[in-house]
């Protein structure tokens, strides 16, 4: 396949992942895309948790990989959950996310319904504290006619679409991210490449990080395994999207694994060595907190990656209003590449950053004989 048509394939996919409606612990219309695309390629395995997250594994070839990646995206994006019709055009929905309260009122909103969009506007939200904060809790929205609970509302924006070398959509973050975990297997597979390589789909995310939790918890994710989380994060000055995806040191919470982090930024190196189109970036963004930290806390050993991302959570600080979320589409295929080889591990992880302790033992080698002649000289 030329790289033109494998381009035009994964930017397929993620169009259509975009296009998914989804909320927190309401994502099974992307669950099942992912369930679809596994069952048609083979050395696929495919389960779910006892909460429901995907584990995916891909073994390929007789190399044994001892301490292979598990690469996680979650699935869930800020959104509404129908309650209930409290009158005949008005409904009551739970919001589960991370919106500003002042984004609310007057907003548009669509919820899906057997395979359409039912559109509405919010009349009123009712908000609580939660970790000390305010946050909408429900909604009223009015809206033309029935809608059934559980239906998944999100705002009314356009389906995906690429202008210049941005793609806008509902939800980047962050079913980009898993769309690109979607991508890498499909390319693993079509190249058949050695590898073995785990790959998490996490569940409500966008609430406190409870599918991550709970796998980490019950340990879906194996012991073995190093895990590069991958998310969606706001642009900085520093970190500007077109200037590559992202190897997240750490975040407003916590610094990931050193280790892990080394190894990811010595295969990007590698990686850029042979293919001169790869960029990427190393970067502190402590803008928020994500997965990497949970799994940090809770025994593993984890780095981020992350695309720079516009309109965080579907809000326009500049504009004051709702709008399209945006990432770069050479940021995403490069996500692709670089997780294609860390599934390979051509390089295998060693738990320690290599570089780093053969760079210290060159220093310790050249300056070793200066050191003991000098230690008696007179300060």
């Amino acid at each position: 396949m030329a790289r033109k048509s494998r381009l035009t394939v994964n930017r397929k996919i993620l169009r259509d992942m975009l296009s998914l409606p989804t909320a927190p612990f309401a994502e099974h219309h992307v669950m099942g895309y992912v369930e679809r695309f596994c069952a048609r390629r083979k050395k696929v395995t495919l389960r779910r948790d006892p909460v429901g997250n995907l584990l995916v594994r891909l073994r390929q070839g007789k190399r044994r990989i001892a301490r292979p990646v598990c690469i996680t995206a979650h699935l869930d994006h800020p959104g509404f959950v129908v309650d209930k019709m409290v009158s005949r055009r008005r409904l009551r929905a739970n919001w589960r996310g991370g919106v500003p309260k002042e984004y609310f009122v007057g907003s548009q909103v669509r919820f899906f319904v057997d395979g359409t969009w039912v559109r509405g506007r919010v009349r009123s939200v009712k908000t609580v504290t939660r970790n000390k904060r305010r946050r909408v809790d429900t909604a009223l929205v009015d809206v033309p006619g029935e809608v059934p609970p559980g239906s998944i509302g999100m705002w009314d924006l356009p389906d995906p679409r690429v202008l210049g070398t941005r793609i806008h959509a509902r939800p980047c973050d962050d079913l980009s991210g898993a769309a690109a975990m979607i991508c890498t297997i499909g390319e693993l597979v079509r190249r058949r490449y050695t590898c073995d390589a785990y790959f998490l789909f996490t569940r409500a995310e966008e609430v406190g990080f409870a599918g991550a939790i709970a796998a980490a918890r019950k340990k879906t994710i194996p012991s073995k395994c190093y895990i590069v989380a991958m998310e969606n994060s706001t642009e900085l000055s520093h970190a500007r999207m077109g200037d590559g995806p992202i190897l997240r040191v750490g975040d407003r919470a916590s610094v990931f694994t050193p280790a892990v982090t080394a190894y990811c930024h010595q295969i990007a190196r590698d990686l850029a060595a042979a293919d001169r189109r790869f960029r990427c970036q190393r970067k502190l963004m402590d803008g928020g907190m994500c997965e990497s930290s949970a799994y940090c806390t809770l025994g593993y050993e984890a780095t981020g990656v992350c695309f720079a991302l516009g309109n965080y959570h579907n809000v326009d600080t500049k504009r004051k209003k709702i709008a399209p979320e945006y990432i770069d589409l050479h940021d995403f295929d490069n996500a692709v590449k670089w997780f294609v080889e860390l599934a390979r591990a051509a390089r295998p992880y060693t738990g320690r950053d290599d570089a780093l302790r053969a760079q210290l033992h060159d220093l310790e080698r050249s300056y070793k004989t200066l050191l003991r002649s000098s230690r008696s000289r007179p300060c």
